[in-house]
């Protein structure tokens, strides 16, 4: 399915969502295949990627909710730049909309995702300087928080909607299996 070119957000927002969600398993998988070979830094960006389709996701599927809730401008934004792009500059104020929709810890575990990509480029600083994480082994533990917490939106907030519409697929399930499984280890 990621082979293929993503289902245009305006023509099909739901087969836009399902691609996203299946692209933040995918990654959720590879950062945890990442993280047990050594490769911290790596995983961190792989969970960086993850949540960035899953915030891009949740952005796509509560559209209508949240261009209730803005003006002209931005809803022009959100649906043109926002939605097909995900922007990383504009993931804390995107978290920031939906925590405003029920997403209660969006914020939060957005900011852990940006730590994450900042420590993809700077690595273990125990001084604090350039990351805010000291160690390989703390890095390590917000990935898994953070991978934890994607996979209960998924479950909970993104997987009944794409079952209902048809569109979760045996991939999806099979993704979402694993990463359960490997976070359980």
């Amino acid at each position: 399915m990621l082979d293929r070119p993503l289902p245009k957000p305006r023509r099909d927002r739901l087969g836009y969502v399902s691609a996203r969600v299946l692209e933040a398993l995918l990654e959720a998988l590879l950062a945890i295949e990442y993280l047990r070979n050594g490769y911290t830094r790596n995983a961190a960006g792989k969970t960086f990627q993850a949540w960035r389709a899953l915030l891009g996701a949740l952005v796509a599927l509560e559209v209508n909710r949240i261009t209730s809730r803005l003006g002209e401008e931005q809803r022009k934004w959100l649906e043109e730049r926002a939605i097909p792009f995900i922007p990383s500059s504009r993931l804390k104020p995107l978290a920031q909309l939906l925590e405003r929709l029920g997403y209660s810890g969006l914020s939060q575990a957005t900011s852990m995702a940006r730590d994450l990509h900042s420590y993809q480029y700077n690595g273990p600083d125990p001084a604090g300087e350039f990351s805010g994480y000291p160690s390989r082994d703390s890095a390590a533990t917000d990935i898994f928080l953070l991978l934890k917490q994607l996979v209960l939106i998924i479950e909970d907030k993104i997987r009944p909607r794409l079952i209902d519409k048809n569109l979760w697929s045996r991939e999806h399930s099979e993704a979402l299996k694993e990463l359960k499984h490997q976070l359980r280890q």
